[in-house]
């Protein structure tokens, strides 16, 4: 892991057109990326408890489980939209209002 984080920090970001590096998309880039898979999981989440709550077979506790599951994807998926649009929204205007 420290191999990896010393080989990005070693990288050249490539240069704008007016010689400078586009450091609000490259960090926003990334932070889209590591957003949107945990996303993806929360998604994977809900499925599981989904499958949960099928297969419970009326059972109180294993429909329990399943719903509470589905909901802890739900909200887990509410935390990266917003996260999503906090981050978006903070490092465009910190950055682009820093020149």
């Amino acid at each position: 892991m420290k191999n990896i984080l010393l080989t990005l920090a070693d990288t050249k970001l490539p240069d704008k057109v007016d010689g400078s590096t586009d450091l609000t998309g490259n960090i926003t880039t990334i932070i889209n990326a590591v957003i949107g898979i945990l996303g993806l999981v929360c998604v994977i989440v809900m499925i599981i408890g989904g499958v949960n709550y099928m297969t419970s077979a009326g059972d109180a506790g294993k429909v329990k489980k399943g719903k509470d599951t589905i909901l802890y994807g739900l909200i887990g998926l509410v935390i990266c939209v917003l996260a999503f649009a906090l981050v978006n929204w903070v490092i465009s205007g910190v950055l682009n209002g820093v020149k």
